[in-house]
């Protein structure tokens, strides 16, 4: 089947999670991520990714600005920062103006002139997602911004994926599906979306009993690809 609608996450696939300690550690006032920001933005990332899991396989879901502020927490803990109250209060603000890769406003807008449906399908909350975009400036270029919320479970649920062809009254074949997340591309393979696996790290392919349509290692090529598939 042919795509006609092509499907982000946001988090490291459109925007960059790790912006947030990397602008902090420019700034004077926080000399002790000079060293560290690249740890602590990997840390960060890896605990609000398994916050998110838990929270689905437990059933005890909250809002991803929730798990992303624990997952901060967690991670100035592990870095001794526990008690630098202002930094905390700068790391967050910053996650809210995370900057997009700088791919991403001419790859999106290459999509659209191809008449093709594009949109976010994200963990963030709805009011995340909404800076993000805005901080990022493409908003015009989506169709779409949709968010877990909406059905109260985290990514890889099934319910999640469902949300699409509602959006955009699409079939599952007929979308492309893009990530940064090994498990998430998986997952929708599994789900029955073509996917692609944005693999910026160079990382190696999850032992899951489904594997990414096509791997990247970044969205330069998602028009060529949309357009083949």
């Amino acid at each position: 089947m042919a795509i006609d609608t092509c499907i982000f996450d946001a988090y490291g696939t459109l925007f960059d999670v790790t912006s947030a300690a990397r602008q902090a550690s420019e700034d004077p006032a926080f000399p002790a991520l000079a060293d560290t920001w690249q740890t602590l933005a990997t840390v960060w990332r890896d605990k609000q990714l398994q916050y998110t899991w838990l929270r689905a396989i437990t059933g005890d879901h909250s809002d991803f600005w929730q798990v992303t502020t624990e997952a901060l927490d967690y991670a100035l803990d592990a870095a001794d920062l526990a008690g630098d109250a202002a930094l905390r209060d700068r790391l967050k603000q910053l996650y809210w103006e995370l900057s997009a890769y700088p791919e991403v406003p001419d790859m999106l807008g290459a999509l659209k002139d191809a008449n093709l449906a594009t949109g976010i399908l994200s963990n963030g909350s709805p009011e995340m997602l909404q800076g993000a975009v805005n901080s990022a400036g493409i908003g015009r270029l989506l169709d779409h911004v949709l968010s877990v919320e909406s059905v109260g479970i985290f990514k890889p649920s099934s319910k999640v994926y469902d949300l699409v062809g509602r959006a955009f009254g699409c079939e599952a074949g007929n979308v492309l599906f893009v990530s940064s997340n090994g498990w998430d591309a998986a997952a929708a393979t599994g789900y029955g979306f073509t996917t692609a696996w944005v693999n910026r790290m160079g990382l190696p392919v999850d032992r899951l009993p489904w594997t990414p349509t096509h791997i990247l290692t970044d969205l330069s090529d998602i028009p060529d690809l949309a357009g083949r598939a």
